[in-house]
């Protein structure tokens, strides 16, 4: 998400850094190349004049004319204006006692409501809670067969009566949240055209006959500028709560995300970053700033590193690198809590400065498939021992897994490559330049290089066949 936005102002503040110092001129040439970003980015209109102007005024100042790095500064005023763009966000729920809090989920056909609402009862678990859903979708084929599926996958009691009246079912399903020890009802509407009275009419019917706590309109972020249409429109009708943005992992330009707190007045409170259940995340402006403008965002990096891993196993194996004892067991463990973290490209796009390089960065996570392969073939003695594993074995490894014995062969030898300089740091001791040196010829081995290269030859193979076809 936001790539495209990223590079080109990444090509901005590249050009200003390039003219030693700003004029009124260049900036103002700068800010017509921003305001040409936004708008391609499928920002509002209005947005991205108003968000230009307010640029201008705080960058064309003698502030910023005579700084020694005016280019810094500039961005900085452009983050700035960012945050104040997209917030200020408050992405806690605001639970009701005694309860039960009411949720209402409100959308177009096709955005996502219904599995979106799995993910925010998977949310409200995750904070103490007990949700139940209520099926209040009676229009749409299959939509409550569908909220009793997401409602299993996350764990979560789902309240139905089939095909009825939605009013009524919502009315009743609120009274079934104290009977089955809810303290938080979801309530599941049916998807809908904001230009379809009918409909946006039974919404009303059912906000009026539960009186939620929190109304949440979910847009899906691929529609651009039609999203923000769509909640100006339901916020007319609703007095909505926020907006949950879905499908940002996907081919989103942003603009929808920079524009719906300024055009409808109401807070982003939750973005979904993918599929699965626990893929929808809080929505911070500040961080999400960060992210735009390549910067990184080691905040939620290290959140998702303390959801992901088990303190008594990061305590055990910083025991077992101390000693150097590890084994081909403890880097399966490693693997598995670095991918609940989530896509490894997602991962390393919050690393700082690590964006732009990431365009022409081949990732696989099949790579990591085949590794995690490479090391269930093994015995748990060879796991351990990596030395022991022989040509003979190798072949046999390798049948087990589908790969070649060449593939097993470059694993167990970059393990043993970090395993030694493992050793030799914990021998440098206080010799820093050793163990800086240890340190940078880690960072070259590669434990999946030697599947990577595989894939590499294979495609220069198919290069080579289509250039002697022709």
């Amino acid at each position: 998400m936001f790539e495209s936005l990223t590079e080109k102002f990444g090509g901005i503040f590249r050009s200003l850094a390039g003219r030693g110092r700003l004029s009124e001129s260049n900036i103002q040439e700068a800010l017509e190349q921003v305001r040409t970003a936004l708008l391609e980015a499928d920002v509002n209109y209005q947005v991205a004049r108003d968000f230009v102007d307010q640029v201008a005024k705080a960058a064309i100042g003698q502030e910023v004319l005579k700084t020694l790095r005016p280019d810094q500064v500039f961005v900085k005023v452009i983050h700035d204006e960012m945050v104040r763009l997209m917030g200020p966000v408050d992405a806690k729920i605001p639970f009701k006692s005694p309860g039960p809090t009411v949720i209402m989920m409100a959308g177009l056909q096709g955005s996502g409501k219904t599995t979106t609402c799995g993910k925010l009862a998977k949310v409200i678990q995750d904070r103490g809670h007990r949700p139940l859903l209520v099926a209040c979708d009676c229009h749409r084929p299959a939509a409550i067969e569908q909220l009793m599926v997401v409602g299993s996958m996350v764990g979560a009691p789902v309240f139905s009566e089939g095909i009825g009246d939605p009013v009524r079912i919502a009315r009743r399903g609120v009274k079934a949240a104290a009977e089955q020890n809810a303290d938080v009802v979801i309530v599941d509407t049916a998807g809908r055209l904001h230009i379809d009275q009918a409909m946006m009419q039974e919404a009303k019917d059912i906000a009026k006959a539960v009186q939620p706590d929190q109304i949440y309109l979910v847009c899906d972020a691929m529609t651009g500028q039609d999203a923000v249409t769509s909640a100006k429109e339901f916020n007319a009708a609703l007095e909505l709560s926020g907006v949950i943005l879905t499908k940002l992992d996907g081919d989103a330009r942003g603009g929808a995300a920079l524009s719906v707190k300024a055009v409808t007045g109401k807070p982003i409170k939750f973005v979904g970053v993918g599929e699965k259940m626990d893929r929808l995340e809080e929505f911070h402006p500040d961080r999400m700033a960060d992210r735009i403008l390549g910067m990184g965002d080691v905040v939620s990096l290290v959140e998702k590193a303390q959801a992901a891993v088990d303190v008594q196993e990061a305590a055990r194996m910083q025991e077992k690198l101390r000693k150097a004892q590890f084994g081909l067991d403890d880097f399966l463990v490693q693997i598995r809590q670095m991918r609940k973290m989530g896509p490894l490209r997602e991962i390393l796009a919050m690393v700082p400065g690590m964006g732009a390089a990431l365009k022409d960065l081949p990732i696989d996570e099949r790579e990591l498939d085949q590794t995690e392969a490479i090391i269930h073939s093994m015995t748990p003695t060879e796991r351990s021992d990596p030395d022991l594993i022989d040509a003979s074995r190798r072949r046999r490894i390798a049948r087990g897994c589908g790969l070649d014995p060449q593939d097993v062969a470059g694993l167990v030898k970059s393990f043993g490559q970090v395993k030694e300089l493992v050793r030799q740091m914990q021998g440098a001791g206080a010799f820093g330049g050793a163990k800086r040196a240890a340190q940078q010829q880690m960072a070259q081995i590669n434990l999946f290089g030697p599947l990577h290269k595989k894939r590499q030859r294979s495609t220069r193979k198919r290069k080579d066949r289509k250039r002697r076809s022709r």
